[in-house]
């Protein structure tokens, strides 16, 4: 079971910080998003080691963080704008590389 929270509406240049559960053993926790009439996108991943990796768009702005102790990731998101406008899923791989996605979070960023 994948389960989001934390987003909502924000002013251009606010904050919002996303969580995921998830229950089962986990190798990599990451956030994608998908705007309407786009495809899904990388937002930023974290594995079970703390190696990270994010999409260009959000490189500076966006940090992902992972407590492995309660099968949680955090995104903190700063500086957001009216692009970051997105349905944002939580994503999670397990160590046999089976992934399984949540039902979606909506970040909203007004100008």
């Amino acid at each position: 079971q994948v389960v989001e929270s934390g987003g909502g509406l924000v002013q251009a240049g606010g904050s919002l910080r996303l969580s995921c559960a998830a229950s089962g053993s986990i190798f990599a926790m990451g956030w994608y998003r998908q705007a309407p009439g786009k495809d899904r996108e990388l937002v930023a991943t974290i594995t079970n080691a703390g190696t990270t990796n994010y999409g260009d768009s959000v490189k500076g702005r966006f940090t992902i963080s992972r407590d492995n102790a309660k099968n949680t990731v955090y995104l903190q998101m700063n500086s957001l704008k009216p692009e970051d406008t997105a349905k944002y899923y939580c994503k999670i791989t397990t160590p046999f590389l089976a992934d399984y996605w949540g039902q979606g979070t909506q970040v909203t960023v007004s100008a």
